[in-house]
C-alpha cells in the first residue's frame, strides 16, 4: 500500500496499540486534534481517552508522568508537538529516562518512546525547525532514531515500541507529506542502516530529511554516487558505511543539524579511523551552519541542498 510518511506513522501506531493494550500516548492536543500534524488522527476517538491522552503544555510533567507509567509495565508514547520544545522535558530524558536501566542494574525496563518531528524545511517560526538530535545521541541508554521513508516510518514505530529500552523517534516534519510504498515486512531491524542507492564513485551518508536531498543530489551528479540511509544515529551501525567506503574512497556526510559537534563530526572520525587507507580524499560535510535557525525566508539556504552536496562531492577530488 501507498501513504504517506504521516499516515503510515498513524498506522504504525494503531497496529501497535491493537496488538498491546498497555500501548498509551500522551501529547498536547494528541486526541481530539490529532496533533498538529494529524499523526495520531482518529486514534483517540476508536481507543478512548484513557490510552490517547491530552496532556497540559508541560513537556516535563509529560516525561515525568510516562516514566511512572513505565514503572507500572505500560508502554507510554510521548509526542513533543514541536522539537524546540522538547528542551523543558530534558532534565527527565537524560536524568531519569535514560539512566533508569542502569540504575536498576537491568532489572527496571523504561519502555518509553518519545516522538519529534524536527527539522526545518516546513516555513515555520523559532522553535519549530530545530535539529538537536547529536544532544540525545551523546547521552548514553538511549536509543535515537529517524526514518526517511513511509516503508521505515510505520515499521520503525512499531519496534521502537516494541523495545525495552527508551527511544527517540525523530519524524522528519518536512518529509510528512511524501507518499511511498509501504511492505508487508520491515526487512530491517531498528538499528540496522541501509543502502539506498549503488555507486562506484562517491559514498553520501545521510539519514531522515536530508536523504531525499541525497538521492536527488547523486540522480544529478556526473559520477555514481552510493547513498546510504543511517536510519539510527545511536546505535549507529556503519559496517555498510565502512564498506562503501573501502570501494569509493571517497564520503559525504549530510544532515541539517549545526556543523561544529553535528553527528558528521562522529562519522567523520570513524570513517577516517576504519577506512584511511582507503581514503583519496578527506571526509566532507554538508550541514546547518552554526547559526540558530533562521527566519523561514532564507532557511533554504541554511539547509543543505543538491547544490551544496555537488559541490562537496566534486571537493573529494578527481574522478
Amino acid at each position: 500500500m501507498e501513504l504517506s510518511i504521516g499516515k503510515a506513522l498513524n498506522a504504525g501506531l494503531r497496529a501497535a496499540m491493537e496488538n498491546d493494550p498497555k500501548v498509551l500516548l500522551l501529547g498536547e492536543d494528541i486526541g481530539r486534534l490529532g496533533g498538529v500534524f494529524r499523526v495520531t488522527d482518529g486514534l483517540q476517538k476508536d481507543f478512548g481517552d484513557q490510552r490517547v491522552m491530552d496532556t497540559p503544555l508541560a513537556e516535563s510533567a509529560i516525561l515525568g508522568a510516562s516514566v511512572g507509567l513505565a514503572y507500572r509495565g505500560f508502554r507510554p508514547v510521548v509526542e513533543i508537538q514541536f522539537d524546540g520544545f522538547v528542551y523543558p522535558a530534558y532534565d527527565q530524558i537524560v536524568n531519569q529516562v535514560a539512566r533508569v536501566r542502569f540504575r536498576s542494574e537491568g532489572a527496571v525496563a523504561m519502555p518509553i518512546v518519545i516522538r519529534i518531528p524536527y527539522g526545518g524545511g516546513i516555513g515555520a517560526v523559532e522553535h519549530h525547525s530545530e535539529s538537536p538530535e547529536a544532544q540525545f545521541v551523546m547521552t548514553p541508554g538511549l536509543t535515537v532514531v529517524s526514518p526517511s521513508t513511509p516503508h521505515d516510518a510505520y515499521w520503525m514505530i512499531q519496534q521502537a515500541i516494541a523495545s525495552d529500552d527508551p527511544v527517540v523517534f525523530l519524524e522528519p516534519k518536512q518529509r510528512y507529506w511524501d507518499i511511498s510504498e509501504v511492505g508487508d515486512a520491515a526487512g530491517l531491524g531498528l538499528h540496522e542502516s541501509r543502502v539506498v542507492r549503488s555507486g562506484d564513485d562517491v559514498t553520501v551518508v545521510g539519514y531522515g530529511p536530508v536523504v531525499k536531498t541525497c538521492l536527488q543530489a547523486a540522480d544529478e551528479a556526473d559520477v555514481s554516487a552510493e547513498v546510504i540511509d543511517l536510519r539510527s544515529l545511536s546505535p549507529l551501525d556503519l559496517d555498510p558505511v565502512f564498506e562503501s567506503v573501502r570501494r569509493t574512497g571517497r564520503v559525504v556526510v549530510v544532515h541539517e543539524a549545526a556543523r561544529t559537534l553535528g553527528l558528521g563530526a562522529e562519522l567523520a572520525t570513524r570513517i577516517t579511523q576504519e577506512c584511511f587507507y582507503s581514503l583519496e580524499a578527506p571526509v566532507q560535510r554538508v550541514t546547518g551552519y552554526d547559526l540558530p535557525y533562521p527566519p523561514c525566508r532564507v532557511e533554504h539556504d541554511h539547509l543543505p541542498s543538491v547544490e551544496r552536496i555537488l559541490d562537496a562531492v566534486a571537493v573529494t577530488g578527481e574522478f
